[in-house]
């Protein structure tokens, strides 16, 4: 795997809550189109890792690296921190994460929402933003809702606004945290055509799902994670159709 290749690379990765580790040594890389789902138990590090990745978390121990770029830290163990606030910034804005909850801003429009982050956080041009912003609320589904607040949308159109919003940042990634896990099944369908249509498009994206099938539709990479180690990893039809550990095999038929 050339570097060049590497969008979003973690090595060795160890993070803890006090005496409680979360992730255990963990390394993962996905290169630019691929599409990697984490996989596993409630408490297995999933949604831990994806936020060291974007760094909305600090981890204690190994590295974190961009296009091959590793952040810098300072300080060490539970004092450990990104030691420069221009590199954070940069790669966030590059690794654009689409959260379960939506989190979008309950006083503005969808469009609002939508081009909010690139003309504050970028400092782009506002007219090319709202053409951008426009073009990617149709690309989800939601063009006609352009003016209307949060309140007013179902649960499935709020996470497709959240899905417009990081797309209209242009990065190099989309880290998704249980996107569908707050939906009804019937909104979760909406959502889950829009990333399979993004994974069609062959755009590098990191995954936490609960949703095997989605899972199963969308990768190129898939790690079952358990208690904070990866236990086992490989293409959906291995992992999913040949499981080789008892523990991915007990996941699976308890999620069948």
């Amino acid at each position: 795997m050339s570097q060049d290749d590497t969008v979003i690379e973690l090595r060795g990765l160890h993070k803890a809550y006090g005496e409680l580790e979360v992730i255990k040594g963990v390394s993962i890389a996905a290169r630019r189109g691929d599409v990697v789902s984490l996989i596993g138990s409630s408490g297995s590090g999933k949604s831990t890792l994806l936020r060291c990745a974007n760094l909305l978390e600090d981890s204690q121990q190994g590295d974190v690296l961009f296009k091959g770029e590793p952040v810098l830290w300072a300080g060490k163990g539970h004092n450990r921190h990104p030691g420069d606030g221009a590199q954070v910034i940069r790669i966030r804005t590059n690794l654009s994460m689409v959260f379960q909850q939506f989190n979008l801003w309950a006083h503005m429009t969808i469009l609002q929402n939508v081009m909010e982050a690139p003309v504050t956080v970028l400092g782009r041009d506002k007219a090319e933003v709202e053409k951008s912003a426009r073009a990617y609320l149709e690309k989800v589904g939601i063009g006609d809702k352009c003016d209307v607040y949060p309140a007013q949308l179902s649960g499935g159109q709020q996470q497709r606004a959240a899905i417009a919003r990081a797309l209209c940042m242009e990065p190099e990634a989309l880290l998704f945290d249980e996107p569908t896990s707050a939906l009804d099944p019937e909104l979760e369908q909406e959502v889950i055509k829009v990333i399979k249509d993004l994974a069609s498009e062959g755009r590098t994206m990191l995954i936490v799902t609960h949703d095997m099938k989605l899972a199963a539709d969308v990768s190129d990479h898939v790690v079952f994670l358990h208690q904070g180690l990866i236990e086992e990893e490989g293409a959906p039809k291995d992992l999913f159709g040949a499981p080789k550990s008892t523990r991915l095999q007990q996941f699976l038929s308890s999620t069948a």
